[in-house]
């Protein structure tokens, strides 16, 4: 993690039964969302969707996630170092299991995942063959001007960021996705978002994708009109929440070629429910 960041953390490693070590496999890196979240059950079909399709998956729980301590929560560094963590996470893979091919590698996650996901291929645009950003956070200035004190406490404590957005508005921008779209590169990208959204209100994705636009960027988008599910639309187990991820594993599969791509529901209905 390199001499400015050095802290050691869990990943969760999901590997395929039935991988040959001989040959080469793509990486799917996943951030956990959450201020101060974890990786959970939630993320189960996921990740069986993942593994059914041939990816070795490798979840990260970096500083500022829960079930460490007081001394790891109090580590958040919500868009900062952060970054870097999930980044050495996908160093750490590529370098240790030969059986990873350091040129098929995808990083994908939804909300502050999202967020962090968006900032590693900035920060970082020629370590990820392409990247998936659902419901990402992506302004904060405009995000602690519509959620409440409780929310906004979070950032400002002084083990955090230790000011407001009103007190260094420079410092928010430097973390937040939508000001920093003049970084993006050209590593394929797709986002989502949803209109009934109640965690990450749209109007913080429209402004990353009018920066994208602005920066004149390449990249593909779909904001989806009152999906059930609100800010979960494409990640609970509903019909069109798996009609809506099997579009992202064919998104991401154009990109990283794995062994057994899904190309249909009836894939998608084994991958989450008889393995």
């Amino acid at each position: 993690m390199g001499v400015n960041n050095p802290i050691k953390f869990w990943n969760y490693v999901f590997i395929p039964k039935g991988t040959d070590y001989s040959k080469k496999y793509p990486l799917i890196v996943l951030p956990h969302g959450g201020v101060h979240g974890d990786f959970t059950t939630y993320y189960t079909h996921i990740v069986k969707e993942l593994i059914y399709q041939g990816y070795i998956v490798v979840a990260p729980e970096y500083r500022g996630s829960t079930g460490y301590g007081k001394t790891q929560y109090e580590r958040i560094d919500y868009g900062g170092l952060e970054i870097e963590d999930v980044f050495s996470a996908k160093n750490h893979m590529v370098n240790n299991y030969d059986f990873i091919d350091n040129d098929r590698v995808g990083i994908i996650g939804w909300s502050h995942g999202g967020l962090i996901a968006l900032m590693n291929i900035f920060e970082h645009p020629d370590d990820f063959a392409v990247a998936f950003a659902g419901v990402p956070v992506s302004d904060l200035i405009s995000r602690m001007g519509y959620l409440t004190d409780d929310y906004r406490d979070l950032y400002s404590v002084d083990y955090h960021i230790g000011k407001t957005a009103y007190e260094d508005v420079e410092e928010y921008k430097r973390r937040s996705p939508a000001w920093n779209t003049h970084k993006f590169e050209n590593t394929p990208l797709l986002i989502h978002t949803n209109t009934n959204d109640d965690d990450v209100n749209v109007l913080e994705v429209e402004h990353l994708i009018k920066s994208l636009k602005a920066d004149k960027k390449k990249f593909e988008y779909k904001i989806f009109e009152d999906i059930p599910g609100g800010h979960s639309f494409d990640r609970i187990d509903t019909k069109i929440g798996r009609e809506i991820r099997l579009k992202i594993w064919k998104f991401l599969a154009k990109i990283l070629s794995p062994n057994k791509p899904i190309d249909n529901m009836s894939e998608m209905f084994k991958a989450s429910y008889l393995r």
